[in-house]
């Protein structure tokens, strides 16, 4: 991109500014601090940024045009001055009444597509009335154990007119089947429901712990779910590959990149020797990143990602078609950078990380409550997280042009510093035989918890600061109102699955509970099961029970 004597010309002049310029002030004031870092990566920042710093990068081979190869300008044309990213607010509340509400408020505040989160039983496969559900129901998301909660959740609320994404791994062919029996209820046809399962079990390995089954019979749900969403729902994207639990995990924004593509490369590699084509089920492949405080890190972690992906998929796996490449992304902000303490300041790290995730071209984002370190978030606090969302869009001119970073020289270099190390990560995962048998290992695991150790060092010993945590403290408790649910709200969720249990056809749930486990000996798609099951007003834990018969489950 650059003549070869104007480098030079910079570089004698670059020298000739560090001597003459720079050095006689540094000698003088110094700098704040005697090196400086990325945020995660702990990679050097230099002082300047010259057109040196990227004299090797090809316009067309490295950054091309919105729309084009490889994406690293994003993946369409017009980004968002054809179309805002979607806006979602994390919402599920202990019972489905109140997500309903909520639901309702959302849209109502002008939320443009639904988040739904699930409490722990619900993640883990079993009913609210469970042993192991005790004390847990509704805590951190709505629970759901028939597709009668289901109707509720969506109770005046078609379909047809949201696009929801719902944050559940294991158990995730089982509440997408609640989904499809919804929308056949409702009858919305199938090919227009629109959303998106996260449905990405590795990461449960690595980071969160919600898994049920043995990865074999895990990778094969996911499988099922790429093929039947291929062939009914091309709407909805039958995976979210989530390196945002990763990260929160403790990883830095490189392994971030590179654990998440290497679950990706996994589940690619699972479907096709499964028998499926890598371009009828790639589209429908989705990404869930996490933004942090050091907006340009962010920034070059989203534009790396998508230049990674469209290599990896057109040279590993051989996809033509352009939307096998393109890699679309959700991003949350991070809520491990919430504190307690000066909760206030949590809206202006939200408001930094946000606009992080929509210079570096995001598809959806959620926006954090500023009391989430505490609590579920308000009413309040999640009008004023979606309204950050929204002052970006409309106020800050951030979505008036695409890639506006793009020709920075440093965001150029991090980008370019990022992707190197990622690709030299995803080597080391393909020395040790992939991601699975790097997580069995527990490799991965291992790498996310050495950075970890090491970070909290950092903020324990004073080297990072934390504004209201280490640095700049008040002596004050917080004041904001807590959202809790209560015991008498858990035991109504009881009462109504038991009210499901008496109402509904015992033979019929009998009869769709026995189809699932024959279909499971076997090697049919489930997906078809879970739905007749669901449609039995079979409960989560009795369908989760009826595959555990049969796969067992994992003990790590």
């Amino acid at each position: 991109m650059f003549d070869a004597e104007d480098l030079e010309a910079i570089r004698e002049g670059r020298e000739e500014w560090e001597t003459e310029t720079r050095e006689p002030v540094l000698e003088r004031f110094g700098e704040r601090r005697e090196e400086f870092t990325t945020d995660t990566d702990g990679q050097a920042v230099d002082p300047l940024y010259t057109p040196t710093d990227v004299a090797d990068l090809d316009y067309g081979e490295d950054l091309g045009f919105p729309g084009d190869e490889p994406y690293t300008r994003g993946v369409y044309p017009t980004m968002y001055r054809g179309r805002l990213w979607t806006m979602r607010q994390y919402a599920g509340m202990g019972t489905a009444e109140e997500t309903n509400e909520r639901y309702h408020y959302l849209i109502d505040e002008g939320q443009t597509g639904l988040s739904m989160a699930f409490d722990l039983p619900t993640q883990m496969g079993y009913d609210s009335d469970a042993i192991m559900a005790e004390g847990e129901v509704g805590k951190s998301g709505v629970a759901i154990d028939s597709l009668r909660d289901f109707e509720t959740v969506f109770d005046d609320i078609s379909l047809s007119d949201v696009s929801t994404s719902m944050t559940i791994n294991a158990p995730a062919s089982v509440l997408l089947a609640m989904y499809v029996a919804l929308g056949d209820q409702q009858g919305v046809p199938r090919e227009e429901l629109r959303g998106t399962i996260q449905n990405d079990v590795l990461k449960e390995y690595i980071a969160r712990k919600t898994y049920i089954y043995p990865p074999e019979p895990s990778m094969r749900l996911i499988t099922n779910v790429f093929d039947f969403c291929a062939g009914e729902t091309p709407n909805f994207n039958s995976i979210s590959i989530s390196g945002y639990h990763v990260r929160e995990a403790g990883a830095t924004a490189a392994q971030e990149l590179a654990f998440t593509l290497g679950d990706g490369i996994e589940y690619v590699e699972a479907a096709t020797d499964a028998g499926l084509a890598v371009d009828d089920f790639a589209p429908q492949l989705s990404f869930f990143f996490a933004s942090y405080n050091n907006v340009f890190e962010e920034v070059a972690k989203f534009r790396a990602a998508r230049r990674m992906w469209a290599k990896i998929t057109e040279e590993r796996f051989g996809a033509e078609h352009e939307k096998s490449k393109q890699l679309k992304f959700h991003t949350q902000t991070a809520g491990s950078t919430l504190t307690a303490q000066q909760v206030e300041n949590n809206v202006v790290r939200v408001a930094y990380q946000a606009l992080a995730a929509v210079l570096g071209g995001t598809q959806s984002l959620h926006t954090n409550g500023k009391d989430e370190a505490i609590s579920l978030p308000t009413e309040k606090s999640v009008r004023t997280a979606l309204r950050t969302q929204q002052i970006l869009a409309h106020e800050s001119g951030a979505a008036d042009t695409i890639d506006p970073l793009a020709g920075s020289y440093y965001v150029e270099a991090l980008t370019d510093e990022l992707e190197q190390e990622a690709f030299e990560i995803l080597a080391d995962i393909d020395d040790r035989g992939g991601m699975l048998r790097a997580i069995e290992s527990e490799w991965i695991q291992r790498r996310i918890q050495d950075v970890a150790f090491e970070r909290q060092r950092e903020v324990d010993e004073g080297e990072r600061v934390i504004v209201g945590v280490n640095e700049f403290e008040v002596d004050e408790e917080p004041d904001v109102d807590i959202e809790e649910v209560t015991e008498a709200e858990q035991e109504r969720q009881k009462d109504r699955l038991e009210t499901v249990r008496e109402e509904r056809d015992d033979g019929a749930v009998e009869e769709s509970l026995d189809a699932i486990r024959d279909a499971a000996e076997g090697d049919e798609n489930l997906m078809p099961y879970l739905i007749d099951a669901v449609k039995a007003y079979a409960t989560v834990g009795e369908i989760c029970d009826a595959m555990r018969d049969v796969f067992g489950e994992y003990q790590g």
